[in-house]
C-alpha cells in the first residue's frame, strides 16, 4: 500500500514551532491537496514528507515504512517544484532521464521510459530541445515527466502552476487530473489557490497557522465548513459573513441584523437561544435575487456589478458590511443595476458561533 501516514508531525526552528502536531492519512492512489494562506505550513509539511526538512517530532510512514531518518533519495517519492528545477544545459529527454541515469538503469529502458512518458505528456517533438526553447507550460510538463519516468510510490507537487498565466493554469490543471486518473499514483499537492484545490482533489486539507482546520471532499468543505476560517477561505467569491442575534419566530428561529431578519433551519442547538450572537454564512451562489417586496426578502444597498458573461457578481452592502451575490445574467441583464434584495433558503444558511467561529452542529447540507 503506497499510502502516506503523518502522526503528530511537528516542525520547530529552535523554540519556534511552525507545524503543530499534524495527523493525516493519505490512502493509496488518492489525490490530496494541502491548501491554506501563505505561511500556514503546507509547504513545510510537503518538504518533510520529501525529506528536504527534518521532522522535529512525530512519525512519517510511506508505503508502511517508517522514513523519518531515511534520505530523500531512498523514500521513493518524486517532487515537482514551482520553478521547474530543470537543467538548462540538458535537452528535454536528458532532463527527464536524469534520475534514471543516477539509478544506473539500462540505456534501452531509459530510452523506452522517456519515449513513453514524452508521448503521454505531448512532448515527443520537443525531446531534443533545451528548456530555454520551451514555454512555461511545456517546461512544467517536462518537470512532471522527470517525476513520472521514475515510477515513484508518491508524487509531491509544490505549487507547480503558480508561475503560469491563468489560461495555462487551467490547461495544466486538466493535464494533472488526467495524469492522475491514468497513472493512479498517490499524490500530495500544495497550493494557496482554492480553485486548484477544489478542481483537483479527492480530499482537501485546509491548513491555518501550522494546524489542520478541516479535511474532507471538495463539496463537503464547500457545503459544510466546520468554522468561519474554512468558510471564508473556500469558494470564489468566499462565503458572506453576517453578524446576527437569534430570535424566536412564529415558525422557528430567525436571525436578526440591522432591523432585518432571515429564517433559520430548526436546529436543536438554537432552542432557547434568544439573544445569542451568531455569524451567518451565506454562499453567493445560494442567494436568489428578487425585485419585488415579498416575505423573507432581505434588502441590500447596491455598490457595483461585475458582469462575467453568463453570470455576474453583485457587490452590495448588508448592514453596512460587504455582501456578494452571484447570479445568472440571462433574464437579469437589464435589471442588475437596480437589484436591491434577495432571499435564501433557511437550510442553506450556515450558522456559526460568534465567539468560537465553529459551525453549530446538526446543519449539514446534503451533497
Amino acid at each position: 500500500m503506497s499510502g502516506v501516514s503523518l502522526e503528530g508531525i511537528v516542525k520547530a526552528y529552535g523554540a519556534t514551532q511552525v507545524v503543530h502536531g499534524i495527523n493525516l492519512e493519505v490512502q493509496e492512489k488518492e489525490f490530496v491537496v494541502l491548501v491554506g494562506p501563505s505561511g500556514c505550513g503546507k509547504s513545510t509539511v510537503l518538504r518533510m514528507i520529501a525529506g528536504l526538512e527534518e521532522i522535529s517530532d512525530g512519525d512519517l510512514t510511506i508505503d508502511g515504512r517508517h522514513v523519518n531518518r531515511v534520505a530523500p533519495k531512498d523514500r521513493d517519492v518524486a517532487m515537482v517544484f514551482q520553478n521547474y528545477a530543470l537543467y538548462p544545459h540538458l535537452n528535454v529527454a536528458d532532463n527527464m532521464a536524469f534520475g534514471l541515469r543516477i539509478r544506473k538503469e539500462k540505456k534501452e529502458k531509459i530510452a523506452e521510459s522517456v519515449a513513453e512518458v514524452g508521448a503521454i505528456l505531448g512532448l515527443t517533438e520537443y525531446l531534443d530541445r533545451r528548456p530555454a526553447d520551451l514555454s512555461g507550460g511545456q517546461r512544467q510538463r517536462v518537470a512532471m515527466g522527470r517525476a513520472i519516468v521514475r515510477r515513484p510510490k508518491v508524487f509531491l507537487f509544490d505549487e507547480p502552476l503558480s508561475n503560469l498565466d491563468a489560461k495555462l493554469r487551467t490547461q495544466m490543471r486538466a493535464e494533472i487530473k488526467r495524469l492522475h486518473k491514468r497513472l493512479g499514483v498517490t499524490s500530495i499537492y500544495v497550493t494557496h489557490d482554492q480553485v486548484e484545490a477544489m478542481t483537483l482533489a479527492d480530499r482537501i486539507v485546509v491548513m491555518n497557522s501550522g494546524r489542520i482546520e478541516q479535511i474532507g471532499s471538495p463539496m463537503e468543505l464547500f457545503l459544510n465548513p466546520t468554522n468561519t476560517f474554512v468558510a471564508g477561505f473556500l469558494g470564489s467569491p468566499p462565503m458572506n459573513m453576517v453578524k446576527a442575534r437569534i430570535k424566536a419566530g412564529d415558525n422557528g428561529p430567525i436571525a436578526r441584523f440591522g432591523g432585518q431578519s432571515i429564517p433559520l433551519a430548526p436546529l436543536d442547538t438554537l432552542r432557547n437561544s434568544e439573544g445569542r450572537e451568531v455569524i451567518l454564512g451565506i454562499r453567493p451562489e445560494f442567494v436568489t435575487v428578487v425585485e419585488d417586496a415579498i416575505p423573507g426578502r432581505v434588502e441590500v444597498e447596491l455598490d457595483l456589478v461585475e458582469t462575467l458573461g453568463s453570470e455576474a457578481l453583485i457587490h452590495a452592502k448588508l448592514s453596512g458590511e460587504p455582501f456578494v451575490i452571484r447570479t445568472d445574467t440571462v433574464g437579469h441583464l437589464g435589471v442588475l443595476d437596480g437589484i436591491s434584495g434577495f432571499t435564501v433558503e433557511p437550510n442553506l444558511v450556515r450558522v456559526f458561533d460568534a465567539e468560537s467561529g465553529s459551525a453549530l452542529p446538526g446543519q449539514e447540507i446534503a451533497r
